[in-house]
């Protein structure tokens, strides 16, 4: 016998969110939504079949499959399912079997998109990105791109100009420096600092060229970064003005006037109180108050990549400062070296749970009583001062300490090299770790040569890249029957998920793998699919949207599940149980879990993803 609207309806008020419709809405909807019968075995439709509605279970058991055939969920009564498919281009992203006789009700697509456009709670529930967050303050510097408020086209003039056309330009325009040219190329910077204490003071003449006086070589950031990278580098060189460089083009500068409207003033604060340090110990009560800047972070509603990115920044210069303190004890280095980070601080991706990995590479003139003895300490030392900040020794040791990761850049390029032709597992292991190596202080010349040429290599080596991928696909997300979530089953963690290694790392690891076949240079994870969406990185556009989506669902439900952690007293981890989820979190996480076993499935079977 038929179900009856008022059966449907009793129905439809037990399931979110049709349950805060309002009566009338949700009467409507009962006549609107359509029966379909089905039997154990009915193939309810197939991948890429054309989707006319959205399926929800009345009764009975579904099962679905990915592209290739894997189980991905089982699904019973008051799931949904069918509207990723339906909502992004109206055909289905997997199959649907049944598995169990029952009853399925079909919302029309139609319907559903006018239920989504006149209901929040609906448009939250099927918003795959992130249900409701509050954003963050307009003028809240650590959320804007310095490519808004930067000056652009900035006036310039060339090296062999003079002082006295500099300052006259300077006094014409109303500006406090100037940028200084050589080729169409950035050579250098001169403010009315440098007027001050490098000509007057020293009675040069005002016809005194500026490339012999301009600051040479000044440090520059890309469009992208955030007005925080900004105020950080200010704070931590003393700068004034910092010129905006994109693919070696001067696009524009930032000056101090420029960000007076904006506040940071937490994370500007840690910056300041660590440049000023004179030992570990000072540094670590700084770094101690990483859970409350986390906290401030996540609960004034900033993005996951910004929040990371900030607690990454005082890593970065708490590293920076012990190096400093490292040379005034040991004195000047002997070669020219660079400190490089890997793992999550690499990729700019630190919570309130990090260790450290880092790595030297050393200039090749470097001997071995030089590498031994004085980068030996050097190491040292600054390893024993990030333990003693809170960022602990690496487990696999993969630290400057050990020798092996210290050593000449042509020994750093044999690694690659050796990595690529003979992937064996401690070979697909290391290369995982070391493709997401990130300067953090000394000279970078040589690793840029270096990074194009790995990857160049890494993607045009077929067999390197197909073991790469299987190793990348030992994190699974944790999916299995009924609700569709597997939980630790014993020990400290028992009846939770690891939102890092079942959850982040396994994004992590597909996006390592589009940089390597789409040779992409960023090692952050969300700038590698950002760089990946266009469909040249072996995965599809609309794959990649769909995997950006689900990351930044688990990536902000992870740290929300750090915030309560923190505002209980207790230390922030990656283990979230998922009774302490309301249906609606819990749905929204089975479903980017399900993404991610998609392309994972894709990744398997050699093929473009199109989830």
């Amino acid at each position: 016998m038929p179900l009856t609207v008022e059966q449907i309806a009793r129905f439809l008020r037990s399931v979110h969110p049709y349950d805060s419709l309002p009566t009338e809405t949700l009467a409507a909807l009962s006549e609107t939504l359509t029966e379909h019968s089905m039997s154990a075995g009915d193939v309810i439709y197939t991948f890429g079949e054309t989707l006319e509605a959205l399926y929800l279970v009345y009764s009975g058991q579904v099962e679905i499959f990915d592209e290739f055939g894997a189980v991905v969920s089982h699904l019973g009564l008051r799931n949904s399912f069918g509207e990723r498919g339906l909502l992004r281009d109206g055909t289905a992203a997997t199959t649907a079997q049944c598995e169990e006789d029952g009853i399925l009700l079909l919302l029309p697509k139609a319907q559903l998109q006018s239920l989504i456009a006149a209901h929040d709670a609906v448009r939250r529930f099927f918003d795959r990105a992130r249900a409701e967050k509050r954003p963050a303050a307009d003028n809240d510097l650590a959320n804007t791109d310095i490519a808004t408020i930067m000056a652009r086209a900035p006036i310039t003039l060339a090296a062999t100009d003079t002082v006295r056309t500099a300052a006259r330009t300077m006094a014409e325009a109303g500006i406090s420096s100037i940028c200084v040219m050589e080729g169409g190329t950035l050579a250098g910077i001169l403010t009315t600092g440098d007027l001050v204490n490098r000509v007057l003071s020293k009675d040069l003449s005002p016809d005194t060229a500026l490339q012999d006086i301009m600051t040479a070589a000044p440090r520059s950031l890309p469009p992208n970064a955030i007005g925080s990278d900004v105020l950080h580098m200010m704070t931590e060189y003393g700068f004034g003005h910092i010129p905006v460089v994109e693919n070696g083009k001067l696009v524009g500068i930032v000056t101090q006037t420029d960000l007076t409207r904006f506040q940071a003033v937490t994370s500007v604060e840690m910056v300041r109180e660590i440049t000023r340090a004179a030992s570990a110990e000072e540094i670590a009560l700084v770094t101690a108050r990483i859970p409350k800047l986390l906290a401030q972070l996540v609960g004034s509603g900033h993005r996951h990549d910004i929040v990371t990115r900030l607690i990454t920044d005082v890593a970065d210069i708490a590293t920076r400062r012990l190096l400093t303190l490292a040379e005034e004890k040991l004195g000047p280095a002997p070669v020219p070296y660079l400190w490089l980070a890997c793992g999550s601080q690499g990729r700019q991706e630190q919570t309130g749970v990090s260790d450290q990995d880092n790595c030297l590479m050393l200039d090749d003139s470097v001997t071995d009583e030089m590498r031994d003895g004085y980068f030996a300490a050097l190491a040292r030392f600054v390893c024993d001062g990030l333990n003693t900040c809170g960022y602990v020794y690496c487990p696999g040791d993969m630290m400057a300490t050990a020798e092996r990761w210290r050593q000449p850049i042509s020994v750093w390029r044999s690694y690659f090299q050796g990595w690529i032709n003979t992937p064996n597992p401690e070979a697909q292991m290391l290369a995982s770790v070391m493709f997401d190596l990130r300067p953090i202080a000394g000279t970078w010349q040589g690793f840029d040569a270096l990074q194009t040429e790995t990857l160049k290599a890494a993607a045009q080596n077929s067999i390197f890249v197909a073991h790469m991928a299987a190793n990348a696909l030992k994190h699974h997300p944790p999916l299995g029957l009924l609700r569709g979530l597997v939980t630790i089953k014993s020990g400290e963690h028992k009846h939770q998920l690891d939102m890092k290694h079942n959850g982040v790392v396994p994004v992590v690891d597909l996006a390592r793998i589009a940089a390597l076949q789409g040779r992409i240079t960023a090692v952050n994870t969300r700038a590698r699919l950002q760089a990946a969406s266009d469909g040249n990185a072996g995965f599809s556009a609309s794959g990649i949207a769909d995997l950006l989506s689900a990351y930044d669902l688990i990536a902000e439900e992870r740290l929300s599940h750090q915030l309560r952690q923190i505002h209980a007293g207790v230390a922030p981890d990656n283990f979230l149980a998922p009774s302490s989820l309301s249906d609606f979190d819990r749905s929204h996480l089975r479903d980017a879990f399900v993404v991610i076993k998609s392309l994972q499935g894709a990744l398997s079977h050699g093929r473009s993803a199109s989830t």
